[in-house]
């Protein structure tokens, strides 16, 4: 069983990587790999809505020169996914957005199932809004999310000042554990029971 956990801060071990570690290290105690992913300086396309991935039905994007269509084929392969974020203005960084853009267009409806959470660290605020615009993806997906006992964010302006948030870094190993429980049970669950039935997709456009 496997995490994969995207870092999309541009600072490779800075607070948001702290955050992501705290987890990981939950995880392995729990018997559970992860692997962290770091696409903060890498991401070089936002979506520019082609449609390429939707008419080729490939299940990748168009655009092969950064992490995204690597992540795609590792959160398939997969058990559970984390993102985690900086908070820029009140929001998730442009790089996240970039990032979760295309994967889920792309292939969001190959990651049914798998249970996701997105974890954000900033300064001071912006934190819930950045949270609902992750979260979306998941929701849009079939993706259950894996709470904790506070919501997924860690505050400091250096890894060393989100060291001494302590609820911040207990929320992060509550996720972490929440996490692991969740991928168990829906493994346990699909040689029991199965996934459910999905329904054929109906598009309904609102026109006036």
């Amino acid at each position: 069983m496997k995490v994969l956990m995207i870092n999309a801060s541009p600072h490779e071990k800075g607070c948001t990587y702290t955050a992501l570690s705290e987890i990981a290290d939950t995880l392995e105690k729990e018997g559970i790999e992860s692997e962290i992913i770091n696409i903060g300086k890498a991401m070089k396309h936002p979506c520019v809505a082609c449609m390429t991935c939707a008419k080729t039905k490939s299940g990748k994007c168009a655009f092969d020169d950064d992490p995204v269509n690597e992540c795609i084929e590792k959160i398939k392969q997969a058990d559970g996914f984390i993102i985690g974020e900086p908070v820029y203005y009140g929001g998730p960084a442009s790089q996240a957005q970039m990032f979760m853009d295309r994967v889920f267009y792309s292939a969001g409806s190959s990651f049914a199932f798998k249970p996701a959470a997105a974890i954000a660290s900033c300064r001071r605020g912006g934190l819930t809004p950045t949270m609902d615009r992750m979260n979306k993806y998941f929701t849009i997906s079939q993706m259950p999310i894996a709470s904790s006992q506070y919501w997924n964010m860690v505050h400091g302006n250096s890894p060393e000042e989100v060291q001494q948030d302590l609820e911040g870094l207990q929320t992060m190993r509550t996720l972490g554990k929440n996490m692991a429980f969740l991928i168990k049970s829906i493994q346990l669950g699909k040689k029991e029971f199965g996934l459910p039935e999905k329904e054929e997709h109906k598009f309904t456009n609102f026109i006036r």
